[in-house]
């Protein structure tokens, strides 16, 4: 199952983590609403309603997307480095999903926000990307056809539990291989994102060698292989 636009009008992200997790793992609608305000009152003099997606937001924004081009992130980095116990894995079976981690540069995609919906959307946007409070909202220069956009972008948080750190590949490969959670597994989280950025015309290499050592690790013998990473 995908996550769909009706799942945040009804608070079903949060209503999920909330019964996987207790309700004090999850942002309440006040928190979130602070967040944004905070977040709004940060956006730089001038800047557009342009959002840079790395992750699900390539394949699922959900939200209304006036215009989309790829751009690059410098400074941050795409990897699975957030641990998912209820959308793409469980409590006793944790996934992962991507995180945008200090270092390095990220190619992914800056999405336009059609100006007059924007705040609308960007307050279900938060019921998605900030249901845990796993990531710090932040607005961000994105080069891009030869200039820089400011967009705005979700960064994750290492002080948060839920922060993945220094995982090899191997270990990630053996949490994508197997974790799924009410949205569908991890595996397909990466493969989805994958296929989007080729779509773009974008190749990522780390994805690549994770989706190729996934492929290797199916056609070993199950006794070969190492499918319980530790958090």
């Amino acid at each position: 199952m995908t996550l769909s636009r009706r799942d945040l009008e009804e608070h079903r992200m949060r209503e999920i983590y909330v019964s996987e997790l207790g309700a004090a793992h999850a942002l309440s609608d006040i928190e979130l609403s602070e967040s944004l305000t905070t977040t709004l009152a940060a956006k730089p003099k001038g800047a557009g309603w342009w959002v840079f997606a790395y992750g699900s937001l390539l394949w699922n924004p959900i939200f209304p997307v006036a215009e989309m081009r790829p751009g690059t992130l410098s400074g941050l980095h795409r990897r699975f480095c957030l641990w998912s116990l209820a959308s793409r894995g469980t409590r006793d079976c944790p996934g992962l999903v991507l995180g945008l981690d200090r270092g390095g540069s990220c190619c992914g995609v800056v999405m336009r926000l059609p100006a007059m919906l924007a705040v609308d959307e960007l307050h279900l946007l938060w019921r998605r990307e900030m249901v845990v409070g796993s990531y710090r909202p932040s607005w961000v220069k994105v080069r891009t056809d030869g200039r820089d956009i400011v967009a705005l972008t979700f960064i994750v948080r290492r002080g948060h539990p839920q922060y993945a750190r220094g995982l090899s590949l191997e270990e990630q490969v053996a949490v994508l291989n197997k974790a799924s959670g009410a949205f569908g597994s991890s595996l397909d989280y990466l493969e989805r994102t994958r296929v989007a950025l080729v779509a773009h015309g974008i190749v990522d290499p780390y994805l690549e060698s994770l989706a190729g050592r996934i492929a290797t690790r199916r056609h070993l013998p199950a006794a070969e292989r190492n499918d319980s990473p530790q958090i």
